[in-house]
Order: C-alpha cells, then sequence, then structure tokens
C-alpha cells in the first residue's frame, strides 16, 4: 500500500488549548488523521460501502465520499463530534450519514471500515500535569492505550463482507502487535502497512516521564511513531459466524 498526501476536508474555525486545536468539544484532524486519509487512498473505495468509526470532525468519512464511495457511514459516541461532522459534510459538499453511537453496538456489513479511535496511555491519576484541557475522551485510552482498541478490534471482523478491508490508526505506545494478534483471531489477515514518525504534540509531551517511568519510552525521546494496520477479511468465507456475501474489497501492500 503506497502512501500520498492529503488533506483533511473540514472547517478549521480552531481554538488552541494548550496548543491542542479544538473546535468545542471537537478534536480536529492531526497528522494520524492524515495516515488514515492516506490509506483510504491507496486502498480504493470507489462505488464501496464505507463505515468511519470514532468520526470525530468527520473528516475520513468525508475524505472517502469525495474519493468516490458509493455509500459512507460515520459514527461517534460524542453527540458535539456527530453535529460537527454533519456541518462538516455539507460544507465539503458531499453526502454521509452521521450517527451518534458506540462502537461495539453498530450492526452491519461494510466493503471498508475506517478508524482513529482514542489511543493515548492515560495515567490512572487526575493529576493536571498529565491531563492538558481539552477533549479529552479522544485521546484518552486507559493505563495501556486499548481500552478502545481491544473492543474494537474484536467487533471489526463482524462488521466487514468477505474481501472487506479494516484500516486503523494508531500509536506505536498502545502496543501495534496487540491489535494484529486481535484482529488475527478474528480471522483477519493484519499487516502493518504504514508508518510515520511525528514529534510529541501537548498530550504525549504531557506524559512523557510518566512513559519514561513505565519503561515505555526511552529517556529524552519525544517522538512517536504512527502505524497504519489494514486487515483483510477472507474472500468467500465466514467471519466471525457471518455467513459469505456482499461485495469485496482487495488491499496492496508494499
Amino acid at each position: 500500500m503506497t502512501l500520498t498526501s492529503a488533506s483533511p476536508a473540514t472547517p478549521r474555525a480552531t481554538t488552541a488549548i494548550s496548543g491542542i486545536a479544538t473546535v468545542g468539544e471537537v478534536y480536529l484532524p492531526q497528522q494520524d488523521t492524515e495516515l488514515l486519509i492516506d490509506m483510504v487512498r491507496s486502498l480504493g473505495v470507489d462505488g464501496k460501502n464505507v463505515l468511519d468509526l470514532c468520526t470525530g470532525s468527520g473528516a475520513i468519512a468525508i475524505a472517502a465520499a469525495r474519493r468516490g464511495a458509493a455509500e459512507v457511514t460515520a459514527v461517534d459516541a460524542s453527540a458535539d463530534a456527530v453535529a460537527y461532522a454533519r456541518r462538516a459534510s455539507v460544507t465539503a459538499g458531499v453526502s454521509i450519514t452521521v450517527e451518534h453511537g458506540d462502537l461495539t453496538r453498530h450492526v452491519g456489513q461494510y466493503d471498508v471500515v475506517t478508524c482513529n479511535p482514542p489511543y493515548v496511555p492515560t495515567p490512572p491519576v487526575d493529576d493536571p500535569r498529565y491531563h492538558p484541557a481539552g477533549p479529552s475522551h479522544a485521546w484518552d485510552a486507559g493505563l495501556d492505550g486499548r481500552v478502545v482498541l481491544d473492543l474494537l478490534c474484536a467487533h471489526v471482523p463482524a462488521l466487514l463482507r468477505p474481501g472487506g478491508a479494516f484500516l486503523l490508526v494508531h500509536s506505536e505506545f498502545a502496543d501495534e502487535e496487540a491489535s494484529l494478534r486481535a484482529l488475527r483471531d478474528g480471522g483477519l489477515h493484519a499487516e502493518v502497512v504504514s508508518e510515520r514518525f511525528i514529534p510529541f504534540g501537548p498530550v504525549m509531551t504531557a506524559r512523557a516521564e510518566w512513559l519514561e517511568e513505565r519503561g515505555l519510552l526511552e529517556r529524552g525521546c519525544r517522538v512517536e511513531r504512527l502505524v497504519g494496520i489494514a486487515a483483510v477479511a477472507p474472500s468467500g468465507k465466514k467471519v466471525d459466524g457471518k455467513p459469505a456475501e456482499g461485495h469485496t474489497a482487495d488491499t496492496e501492500q508494499s
């Protein structure tokens, strides 16, 4: 899967809270979103039925619609994010369905599922040093960064049509091997297909010393590796008890 640059298609009236770009309680697209949009473009979604979980600003769903997806559904647990994504789709001139709900309760069968979930390891203490102001639901993900990822990886195989593809992005600090194992256990062929090294933002900077103390971060390092994972359901076979039906999605990995 080769990568090209892409720009999020959302309104950019931003508020800087401790260096964090937000609109109200909505966290605006960052480099992880851009990486996932690149993966969507490389996969190709023309004519496909796409689901974007943890949609946030709606940037990934909008990018899929602009790339010719036949139908795009976006889901988020935040009512503010849902309202923002709906407005953003109108501004972008594309048609997407934005739903307010829990990703683990979503049902359906899709050619492509995407997700940029919360994945930042979070100290189990209420210390403002570790918690910059802002919509923390968009990044806080428990002690190991996997509160959402574990639920997501267990549920997503049931959302894929045979041959369908799941595209996921998260930080190295949320244990990519755990994601790969979980997706493979669900019957998918899962691989890391892209990566990007980026400097720490405000949240990771605030938690750097805590990560060092836990042995998860080399002392003095302030760069993280983002990983892009593609997981593909077998074509014409059952996935998590679901009979074969519908369309297929092919990936090309490099």
